[in-house]
Formats: structure tokens, sequence, C-alpha cells
């Protein structure tokens, strides 16, 4: 257990990992001898810490910025936009409401990831620490945004009503509140509970935020497709929606893979002008498309024809 909720290997690994950006601005608080190489210059440098390969800062020597991913974040944006404007249309389908919210949190999450990944603002500044705790936020309240489609799905409470949506809106609210507090405090150390300098500084290590961004999204995902599995072919006996699950399995773990396997090795074999962020994103935005799609196939022969 050493090892476990360290991020010095993600943070060198792992082109553009937000969360890096959080503790880029811990050591330079403790111990700012470890910002050597690339991170050295707050101007300049990417993401990470002293990272294998990293997008310098937008402007840096011409730079601008993990722009394929800027541009994949854009137009990922206005699709769930549209997504989002079928989704309202579909009045009766079972839990609009519900996935109307996992819809708008996605939506949220794709400009701060821009913000948190572009390579826009200057490491260490506390508009991109602040920018990068809203972030983190985000994805846990996506996520278990998610999980409560499942829970809806299984009819064990009646979707859309007031006290559905009252508890979906408060765990999202208590989830993104508490990942951005204990964000701030990595990077700020306002407490040494959380935020305390990890031990030694090097090993950049916080079990709070690893469990919340790292095991919290794939245990969440893992939930949402046993769940909906069970309920598209033993409740429902569908065929065509778990094809789509299947598939939407598949691009959420192939996101993964090329985030932390080949975003380096797209990153140094582009000479650090992209890297695989914006593949990954684009995955997940399939993964979006395909879980709407799914839902839609579920509800749309029993409630409607929109």
């Amino acid at each position: 257990m050493a090892g476990f909720g360290r991020f010095d290997g993600l943070c060198r690994n792992t082109s553009s990992y937000p969360w890096c950006n959080l503790f880029y601005r811990q050591l330079q608080r403790v111990d700012p001898n470890a910002l050597t190489g690339v991170s050295k210059d707050t101007n300049t440098a990417p993401v990470g810490i002293v990272p294998r390969c990293g997008i310098p800062r937008t402007g840096a020597g011409g730079s601008l910025g993990n722009i394929a991913n800027i541009v994949v974040c854009a137009l990922s944006f206005w699709l769930v936009v549209g997504l989002l404007f079928r989704c309202n249309r579909r009045k009766a389908a079972v839990g609009r409401s519900e996935f109307r919210t996992f819809l708008i949190l996605y939506l949220i999450s794709l400009p701060l990831q821009l913000l948190t990944t572009g390579s826009f603002l200057k490491q260490g500044s506390m508009a991109l620490v602040v920018f990068t705790a809203f972030h983190a936020g985000a994805v846990v309240a996506l996520f278990w945004g998610l999980l409560a489609n499942a829970i809806v799905a299984t009819q064990v409470v009646d979707d859309g009503t007031l006290v559905v949506m009252i508890l979906l809106y408060a765990f999202s609210v208590i989830s993104f509140g508490g990942t951005v507090y204990i964000s701030l405090d990595v990077a700020l150390g306002v407490t040494t509970t959380v935020g305390g300098p990890s031990s030694p500084p090097s090993a950049i290590r916080s079990i709070p935020l690893f469990v919340l961004t790292s095991i919290w999204p794939a245990l969440s995902a893992l939930i949402f497709i046993i769940i909906m599995s069970h309920i598209t072919v033993n409740v429902l006996n569908e065929r065509r929606p778990m094809v789509l699950y299947v598939f939407t399995t598949i691009s959420f773990i192939l996101a993964q893979l090329v985030w932390f396997l080949l975003g380096p090795v797209i990153c140094l074999g582009s000479a650090s002008k992209v890297d695989g962020s914006f593949i990954a994103t684009l995955l997940e935005t399939i993964c979006v498309w395909l879980l709407y799609m799914a839902w839609k196939s579920i509800t749309e022969d029993a409630w409607d024809n929109v």
C-alpha cells in the first residue's frame, strides 16, 4: 500500500494528466527544487511534473498548446448540446431528467478539460489550480450522475420525481464540492489532514484524490454496465441496446489506454505538438453518444417515436 495514491509515475509518464496541476503548486510550496527540466520555468512548463514529453504552454516558442484536444473538446461540446436538445424532446422517456443531468455534467467538464490540459494557463498559477479543482469535481459528479441513471433504470425508484431529483442534485453538489475542497487542499495545503505535503515530496501522493479521480470513475462505470446489462438482457430481453453498451465499454477502455499508454508515444512522435488526450476525449465523447443511443433504444418503443 506504500505506493497507493502516488501520482509521481502518472505525472511523469502520462501526457496532459490534469491533476498534476495540483501537485505542481504543492511542490512549489514544499520542494521547488523538484521542479526541474521542462517543469522548471513556469512560463513554458507543460502539464505534468518533469514529464517524459509535454506540450509547452501556449505562445512559448510559437507553441499552439494542446491544439488537437482543444478542437476535439469544442466539437464534443456542440455534439453534447445537440444530444441535450434531442433528449429534451423525448418528453415521456423513462429517466429523461436523470440522463439530461448526466449530459449537462459532461458538457460542463469539457471546457474545464480544455482549460486544464490545453496549456493555456501558467503552471502554478491560482487560476489553473482553481480550474483543475473544478474539473476534478465535475468528473466525480459526472460519474455519480452515470451511476444514478443505472439506479433509476432499475425502477426501484420512480424517475423524475421531486425526491429523486433532489437526491440526484444533492449528491452531485456534495461530490463536486467535496472533491473541489480536497483538490484545493492538495494544491494549497490549507490543512495537514488532506493537503499535507507528500512524504517524500517527490512522491506527490494523495489517497483521497486518487480514489476520487481514478478508483471512483472506474468503479461507477463497472457498476453501471453490470446493472444495465442485467436490465437490458434479463428484464427487457433486448439485444441491440446490449450491443451499444458493449461498444460503450470498449470505447471507455480504449480511451484510458490511449491516455495512459499512447499519450507519451504520440507526444514524442509529434515533437511535443499533440498527445493522446485528443483521441481519449474523442473516444469518451463517443461513449456518451453511445449511451444516449442505448438509452433511446430502450425507451423509444415503449414511450414515443422521437
